[in-house]
């Protein structure tokens, strides 16, 4: 008795049968096509808040100074086109080759101390020893204090019958004109913006600290280097990326310098406004029912220029370095 064979389905009947099967389309259903064109739409939608923003207080302000720095505009004056007149008075202002010529000592007193002195603070907090985080904590300390506190203690301090002054009165050497000397208070500034900013870079520098492998030290420590021979063989340049940060960023505040000296020199920038920078020029010359909004903005965009420059400096001698 011979068996049945199998049935062989054809090809017409199982292809009838898949599209039978085939889930059918539902009238909601949106085309592939159609969802990938408003796609593009959704990153712009979530960016707007941000990007209004940035429109309303960056780019406006921004474009506006500019826009008035070739103009004559006063307070109440709306002003008219001057062309480069404001930029050719200030090459004949010699407030303003003050203003320049303090901004600059400034950076160049200030940047030096803020690159090298948070990497040595880094180290020293670095290391995992009981109560240390009790330090880092009281270094990081003068980074979230106003500075308008920061600085009405440092006059209270170094005022002619202050702290400082009373304790070297009290030693012998007499008392020293920390705000009414003209040198004297703009180095007393300097000490003020290295000592808030000390911390602000500490944590920079940790954060490039922890990325330096150990091996490193330990094989330079097997080559009989010594801790300061392996600071310079090592560290430095494992975290010069870090420093020439450290030195645009502290650039760029150092020159555009503001509370410290206004808190310390006064309104009127010291003795005979000696101590007046670009900063306190614009604040100055810009403010008030007479203000020269014009002139002012002037400044200001001389202020941005050199900024600029300085940034692309940094960036240039770092790329050089590389090669």
């Amino acid at each position: 008795m011979t068996s049945p064979l199998p049935t062989v389905k054809s090809a017409a009947e199982t292809s009838a049968n898949t599209e039978v099967t085939r889930p059918a389309k539902t009238s909601g259903e949106r085309p592939a096509s159609r969802v990938r064109r408003h796609l593009p739409t959704s990153p712009w939608l979530f960016a707007a808040p941000g990007l209004l923003v940035v429109a309303v207080f960056i780019l406006y302000p921004f474009v506006s100074t500019v826009v008035n720095s070739f103009t004559d505009r006063r307070t109440l004056i709306p002003g008219e086109f001057v062309g480069l007149a404001n930029f050719r008075e200030l090459l004949h202002d010699d407030m303003f080759w003050t203003g320049l010529r303090n901004s600059v000592l400034y950076m160049v007193g200030v940047v030096p101390a803020l690159v090298l002195l948070p990497l040595l603070l880094a180290l020293l907090v670095q290391k995992n020893i009981p109560g240390i985080t009790f330090f880092r904590s009281a270094f990081y300390t003068p980074v979230v204090a106003s500075i308008v506190v920061v600085g009405l203690i440092w006059v209270w301090m170094l005022d002619e019958r202050g702290l400082v002054n009373s304790l070297l009165e009290a030693v012998g050497i007499g008392r020293v004109g920390f705000l009414s000397d003209q040198w004297l208070l703009l180095l007393s500034a300097m000490a003020v913006t290295v000592w808030k900013g000390l911390g602000y870079y500490m944590i920079i520098y940790l954060a490039a600290l922890a990325n330096v492998p150990r091996e490193l030290h330990e094989a330079a420590s097997v080559d009989g280097a010594g801790a300061v021979r392996r600071f310079f063989t090592v560290t430095v340049p494992a975290v010069r990326s870090t420093m020439v940060l450290v030195a645009a960023l502290s650039s760029v505040a150092a020159f555009k310098v503001f509370s410290e000296v206004y808190l310390m020199a006064g309104p009127n920038g010291g003795p005979a406004g000696e101590d007046t920078t670009l900063v306190m020029l614009v604040q100055r010359t810009g403010t008030g029912l007479t203000g020269r909004v014009g002139y002012a903005s002037a400044i200001s965009v001389v202020v941005f220029v050199v900024t600029v420059a300085l940034m692309l400096l940094v960036l240039r001698a770092d790329r050089k370095e590389d090669a």
